[in-house]
């Protein structure tokens, strides 16, 4: 058994637990990282792809933007379908701000680098991960590597594990008040081998449900179709996905998705999700392990990259100036940010999608609303503003 010193115990190889190692390190804090998944894995899950401006951004200033800067894909709009018919939407114009099109595993495998190059402590694969004492000055982190114990005892922990990890779970019931919400449909993702047919997303609302055509590559399209929750991926075979993508996507001015050979498909849950406090003793949580949003207005990622951006400059604060008047805002301030990202994810999926239980006054008046929203400059710019990412405290 082996007994490792560090400043940060870091739960989770995801986006939030590497970019938070790597801002440690900038600051020369120490830190430790674990993960229960493989490296392969946690690079190989596709999952967002959309990065705001502040997140582009901080990546830059890390020194971690010269890939991103060559493959990712700058767009200064998108469009919004619904009666048949693409409105755009010029965050340019609108902001002075974009976003980048570069898939979490391209971030995630630009911070595993990252963190391999400063020669920090990095396990994949662990099993058994606890944590224990976080409510006192001494927390620890137990886990086995390669059938070897090992114990972490540092001065905080980061719960970057995600929703399904352990560390909320760890909490007493009783520290924790929880709000969610969990919607009547989910998406159903496919990624083909297809040239995308528009240079920007394209958010539809039709008459049998959202879609949403993306990209991941110059030669990849990333394409969702709204389905039922719970839905059998195996009763869509490919020919069913594409009649339905061209009928939910096809516009009077003649653009449609170019098809191509479907390599991977899936359906995802949608729910909205807040735990509160982020914060109990000397465990912080950050990302997915405190709030989920729907996928629709792609805030996650970007959530997780604000969390853990505060919590190194409380981090740094406290070393810095043994301060922690930054440590006790940390999730006030985090909060705040999340629910202002859940209201706009809320509504646009509350907007775009069909729900089942839905009147028809109520998609009439859906309809009202995007006519009013790329008809209104005050309106677009609204979204703009959200979708680009609001400024960072």
């Amino acid at each position: 058994m082996s007994d490792i010193r560090t400043q940060v115990g870091i739960v989770g190889a995801g986006p939030a637990g590497l970019l938070l190692a790597h801002l440690l390190h900038l600051e020369g804090i120490e830190s430790v990282v674990i993960e229960n998944r493989s490296q392969q894995y946690v690079i190989e899950r596709v999952r967002a792809g959309v990065l705001e401006q502040g997140t582009v951004d901080l990546l830059h200033e890390m020194g971690l933007g010269s890939r991103l800067a060559r493959q990712g894909m700058r767009h200064e709009g998108i469009y919004l379908a619904f009666n048949g018919v693409r409105h755009r939407i010029d965050f340019a114009a609108l902001t002075g701000r974009a976003i980048a099109i570069y898939g979490q595993n391209e971030v995630v495998t630009d911070l595993i680098h990252a963190r391999q190059s400063t020669g920090r402590p990095l396990f994949f694969e662990a099993s058994g991960v606890a944590i224990h004492d976080f409510e006192n000055t001494a927390p620890r982190i137990t886990f086995t590597d390669g059938g070897e114990p090992h114990t972490i005892r540092c001065d905080f922990i980061a719960g970057c594990d995600g929703f399904h990890g352990i560390c909320r779970p760890s909490l007493p019931a009783a520290a924790l008040s929880v709000f969610e919400c969990e919607y009547p449909y989910a998406w159903l993702g496919i990624l083909a081998h297809a040239a995308p047919s528009c240079s920007e997303l394209v958010y539809s609302r039709h008459e049998r449900g959202f879609a949403l055509f993306s990209m991941r590559s110059a030669k990849v399209t990333r394409l969702y179709l709204q389905c039922a929750a719970g839905e059998d991926i195996h009763n869509w075979p490919d020919d069913r996905i594409w009649r339905e993508l061209h009928a939910r996507l096809s516009t009077s001015d003649g653009w449609r998705p170019n098809e191509g050979e479907i390599f991977q498909k899936g359906v995802t849950g949608m729910r909205s999700f807040v735990a509160e406090p982020m914060r109990h003793g000397r465990l912080f949580l950050a990302g997915d392990a405190a709030h989920i949003v729907p996928p629709t207005g792609a805030k996650g990622l970007n959530l997780a990259v604000a969390d853990v951006r505060y919590l190194s400059l409380a981090l740094a604060d406290f070393y810095r100036n043994r301060g922690e008047q930054a440590l006790h805002e940390y999730s006030a301030k985090c909060l705040r940010r999340v629910w202002k990202a859940q209201r706009f994810s809320n509504w646009m999926t509350s907007l775009l999608h069909l729900s089942p239980s839905a009147t028809p006054f109520e998609n009439r008046r859906h309809l009202a609303e995007l006519d009013y929203l790329t008809s209104s400059r005050a309106a677009m710019t609204s979204l703009a503003e959200n979708y680009t990412g609001l400024p960072m405290e």
